[in-house]
């Protein structure tokens, strides 16, 4: 892979741990505790500085109450992964808002395309 994909997955998965973690209401030493490594661990994820393990990473997502593949869906850049995204920002929304925010999309991915012919 290369240094500079793993580096951009390595910030993309951390934000994404940290994210989850707040979203529960842990600490960072709740979680190095939960997992039984020390809180320097869990700050290097994080921060981008490791990518975990698969095995560190189902941990998590058992403590987190979350799918595995949530630390991934902005990191791969595949439409799905993107379109999973922008489903998630619209939850709780209201249907006009919703309908503004997929509108907004739509204008600016066809603006995109257009320009770049």
């Amino acid at each position: 892979m290369d240094p500079h994909t793993e580096a951009q997955l390595a910030k993309a998965v951390g934000v994404a741990i940290s994210r989850k973690r707040v979203e529960v209401g842990f600490t960072q030493e709740a979680v190095a505790e939960a997992l039984e490594v020390g809180p320097i661990a869990i700050s290097r994820m994080e921060r981008g500085v490791v990518i975990p393990p698969l095995s560190r990473l189902v941990e998590l997502a058992e403590l987190f109450n979350c799918p595995v593949e949530s630390f991934f869906g902005k990191a791969t850049g595949l439409p799905e992964d993107s379109a999973r995204s922008i489903a998630t920002l619209l939850e709780g929304l209201e249907r006009p808002d919703r309908q503004f925010i997929v509108e907004l999309v739509e204008a600016s991915a066809n603006h995109l395309k257009t320009r770049k012919k």
